[in-house]
């Protein structure tokens, strides 16, 4: 069967639901815009309770927590929409006794009042982007802050690097555990005791494929494509996610016989400083709702300069240019030089993915090493 590009179900994404759950109740996400803009996922209630069940027993429960205990979340919602605030920068969700955390105000001077979240609201783990973790961990160590005792720490969104997993470990005082996943359900990774990234063959038929269409052999880096099992409203057949990562035949010693994945490439992102100090990483809400942006990538020149480049779709005008500069604003500050500039297409690498973020300012080698390693 053809691979399915993203691009088709971005541009129309009704047109693949089966017609046999028309009547049911239908729930929307998007993905976070790693290689586009983001795409539209639609959802039964039942394969959500699925996907959060795999979650539970595959990834909480193998780092000894449970999404019954108290944690915090780091993603990408604009939970505090004005970009000076003063904190605080996360709200509590009782129901879930969860802490979710803003992304978009973590610089030094307020890296205090995250530690602060953390014990106030006595979370004992805590999941969600490997990057905004990383860089949270690393004020931490560095000012002294306290934090609570945690259990586990299971990243996602972002590759987790070695001397990313180190900094961590030495701020939250508890192992730090990867996860690798997909908005739209595709596939699911997760480590285990032993430090190896299990794949769950009940989530998804994943294959990992030349350039000329034929299967990897172990340790062979090649592009990550994924058939979906546990979706049939929205059901996505050889979908490529455009991440490469390579198979491992060693037999892991934990004993599960489910398929290693040795490493995954291409999930990671440049980290944006912006003229106060404060670093993010992901900002595909800058495209989510706009009708009229195809693709977009967002460019950092300076600390105070930054460059949307827009691919548009008929239709994009003033307005749309009005509202993203107004959302790159809450995410970076009223200093930011925001100037957009369309195009007609953002160049990709050989694998057919381009980058999100591009930072063209210049970090200490420390900085460099830990989140670009």
């Amino acid at each position: 069967m053809p691979l399915l590009e993203k691009d088709a179900i971005r541009r129309d994404p009704e047109t693949f639901l089966d017609e046999r759950f028309s009547h049911v109740p239908k729930f929307s996400f998007h993905t976070s815009g790693t290689t586009g803009t983001p795409i539209r996922t639609i959802w039964r209630i039942r394969e959500i309770r699925d996907s959060l069940a795999v979650r539970e027993v595959r990834s909480a429960r193998w780092a000894g927590v449970s999404f019954r205990m108290p944690r915090a979340t780091f993603s990408g919602r604009m939970i505090e929409p004005e970009p000076e605030s003063r904190g605080p920068f996360y709200r509590y969700n009782a129901v879930e006794r969860q802490a979710y955390l803003s992304p978009f105000h973590l610089r030094a001077e307020t890296a205090r009042h995250y530690a602060q979240a953390l014990k106030r609201t006595g979370v004992q783990w805590m999941t969600g982007y490997a990057v905004s973790y990383f860089l949270l961990a690393r004020h931490i160590v560095e000012q002294g802050l306290d934090v609570p005792p945690l259990r586990a720490v299971i990243t996602t969104s972002e590759k987790l690097t070695r001397e990313m997993r180190a900094v961590m470990e030495e701020a939250y005082r508890c192992r730090v555990w990867e996860e690798y996943s997909t908005v739209e359900n595709a596939l699911f990774a997760s480590e285990c005791e032993r430090g190896r990234l299990h794949v769950s063959p009940d989530v998804g038929i994943v294959e990992i494929l030349r350039s000329d269409g034929t299967p990897c052999k172990a340790g062979e880096v090649g592009e990550v494509v994924a058939t979906c099992l546990r979706r049939s409203l929205q059901p996505l057949i050889r979908y490529r996610l455009g991440d490469l990562a390579a198979w491992d035949d060693e037999p892991c010693s934990c004993g599960r016989s489910m398929p290693v994945i040795k490493e995954v490439i291409g999930r990671r992102e440049n980290v944006v400083v912006g003229p106060d100090g404060r670093e993010m990483v992901r900002f595909h809400g800058i495209f989510v709702d706009q009708p009229h942006v195809r693709e977009g990538q967002i460019v950092q020149e300076a600390r105070d300069r930054i460059v949307v480049k827009v691919v548009p779709t008929p239709g994009f005008g003033l307005e749309d240019e009005r509202d993203i500069i107004h959302r790159m604003h809450q995410r970076l500050g009223p200093d930011v030089h925001v100037t957009i500039e369309c195009i007609e297409v953002i160049p990709r690498s050989s694998s057919g993915k381009y980058k999100a973020v591009v930072s063209f300012v210049p970090r200490s080698t420390r900085t460099s090493q830990s989140v670009n390693a």
